[in-house]
């Protein structure tokens, strides 16, 4: 079967297929020409006003088909650069949340830190809950922003137990279980993961480069030994559009 060539997709629309509203089939035109091989390679798209003109659609009919495939993962646009077909977003698998880093560097895609901070905070009553200490104890916390490519993915807060008897001096450009580990001679076991969605507040959406109320996926996890006493408690916030969690699950047989 021969490939439609650019010039053949993005021929003026004709009145067949009365029965398929017109923005439909502006999309459909619109995939057809994303799923093209110089689009695939990083090439830029055509903006609103050539595709309005050459499908013979209005400008806003043209702008809101792009914004829907944007919105729908297919399109990304840069303010002062234009309209590329979005490269698919870097997958994390739940069942690697011993070291982010080594999982992105599997995949190819080296993790960069783009701020570190780490000093004493009074616990919240979250936190106090999770690590099972009494509200307000100074609790050792880690703050990073990393991602690739220069790009910030993910903000990340980690509380360390006391008992854990870190600093704050230790090299946190390591995978932190391995400081732990090493640190402290307490390996990390377990993890209860909690997942909701929630808008960036004004200073998230600075230190991710986003614009604040943009969607960010916020994971909890609370990490503890074999024997279940606590050793971490985190809030990580990601890019939503930047980064997608997987969980691969497997049906468990059932006894007699």
């Amino acid at each position: 079967m021969q490939t439609k060539t650019l010039d053949e997709i993005l021929s003026t629309l004709t009145q067949n297929d009365q029965g398929v509203p017109l923005y439909r089939r502006v999309e459909e035109r619109l995939k057809s020409a994303a799923s093209l091989e110089q689009f695939q390679n990083g090439a830029l798209f055509p903006d609103e006003l050539t595709l309005a003109n050459r499908l013979g659609v209005s400008r806003g009919t043209a702008r809101a088909a792009l914004s829907r495939l944007v919105q729908q993962g297919l399109l990304e646009r840069k303010a002062g650069v234009g309209t590329r077909v979005a490269r698919p977003k870097p997958r994390s698998g739940i069942s690697a949340w011993r070291s982010f880093s080594r999982e992105m560097a599997e995949k190819g895609i080296p993790v960069e830190t783009y701020s570190s901070e780490c000093r004493a905070h009074p616990a919240t009553a979250v936190v106090a809950q999770a690590l099972q200490l009494e509200p307000r104890t100074p609790v050792l916390r880690l703050d990073r922003v990393r991602g690739w490519g220069g790009v910030p993915v993910l903000f990340s807060s980690s509380w360390l137990h006391p008992r854990l008897q870190l600093t704050g001096a230790e090299d946190y450009s390591k995978p932190l279980y391995d400081v732990i580990e090493s640190a402290s001679g307490i390996v990390a076991e377990k993890a209860r993961e909690d997942f909701t969605a929630v808008a960036a507040s004004a200073v998230l959406a600075k230190r991710l480069g986003v614009k604040p109320g943009s969607p960010i996926l916020l994971r909890c996890h609370a990490v503890c030994e074999a024997n279940g006493r606590p050793i971490e408690y985190a809030e990580v916030n990601y890019v939503s559009s930047r980064f997608t969690l997987t969980l691969d699950l497997r049906r468990e047989s059932l006894g007699a």
